[in-house]
């Protein structure tokens, strides 16, 4: 690992969220490249944004899903407040990927913190981009929206896009665009974009895990739900009070006898 190249030529690139080692064993399967998100505030620590993460979380959680990957490209997300700074961001990259054993890291911005991936990038660490919605910079739930709609919005994030093409990023994430600038920006882009909430024209997709597993009652219009495991858990468990209640469960197989 580590020696991946992408190109926008390849088959369309298959990403997902692992925040652990049997997801991560599980995910390995299927997928091209596999993330630990700082995403995991929300779907794990039952957090409202991902803003509360630590690079200490962010290394245990890591160190875990590397433990499960044998063949996907894996990136962790940088969490907030980590990389405020070149010498600050090197600092904590390195740290990430002697102890997690990842390939890339991943930060959120373009233009703004240009000269912070561009500083990681001549250091030899390996980055991937995040621009569109920035979920690090969101401290309300309510603040989540599509963006691409305002001119102003439009401007920036294409402006955002062109620093990052340029700077020798792996690939980026383009995250809860309007598809007519997604489809831009997948045309024009000389290396892959990932979508969430972008394109159908975008050279990968990427999902939490969670989501697509039905995980949850609240399900983003971007998210395709494969299967309701919410509801199977609780007929599950349900099942279990019962037989725990009536002393069906254990029954005679389940002893040592």
């Amino acid at each position: 690992m580590g020696i991946k190249k992408f190109s926008i030529n390849d088959k369309p690139i298959v990403c997902l969220t692992a925040y652990d080692y049997k997801t991560a064993c599980i995910v390995d399967n299927y997928c091209d490249v596999v993330l630990v998100g700082d995403s995991v505030g929300m779907a794990l620590y039952g957090d409202k944004t991902t803003t509360n993460v630590t690079l200490d979380e962010m290394i245990r959680h890591g160190q875990s899903v590397r433990k499960g990957l044998k063949k996907s490209y894996m990136v962790v997300d940088m969490p907030k407040n980590t990389y405020k700074n070149k010498i600050q961001a090197f600092k904590n990259a390195k740290k990430i990927i002697t102890q997690t054993k990842c390939d890339a890291v991943k930060l959120e911005g373009g233009k703004k913190i240009i000269n912070i991936i561009n500083y990681l990038i001549r250091k030899k660490i390996k980055v991937v981009g995040h621009i569109g919605l920035l979920p690090q910079s969101i401290n309300n739930p309510k603040d989540y929206r599509v963006l691409g709609k305002e001119k102003k919005d439009r401007n920036k994030i294409y402006l955002d896009f062109k620093y990052l093409e340029n700077s020798g990023v792996d690939f980026i994430i383009l995250e809860s665009v309007k598809k007519k600038l997604a489809d831009k920006i997948c045309k024009e882009s000389k290396i892959p974009i990932i979508g969430i909430g972008a394109s159908n024209k975008c050279h990968g997709q990427i999902l939490v895990t969670e989501d697509l597993l039905g995980y949850f009652n609240l399900t983003p219009k971007f998210v395709k739900k494969y299967v309701n495991l919410n509801k199977i858990i609780k007929n599950s468990i349900k099942k279990y009070k019962n037989d725990v209640r009536s002393k069906k469960f254990p029954s005679i197989k389940n002893l040592y006898n």
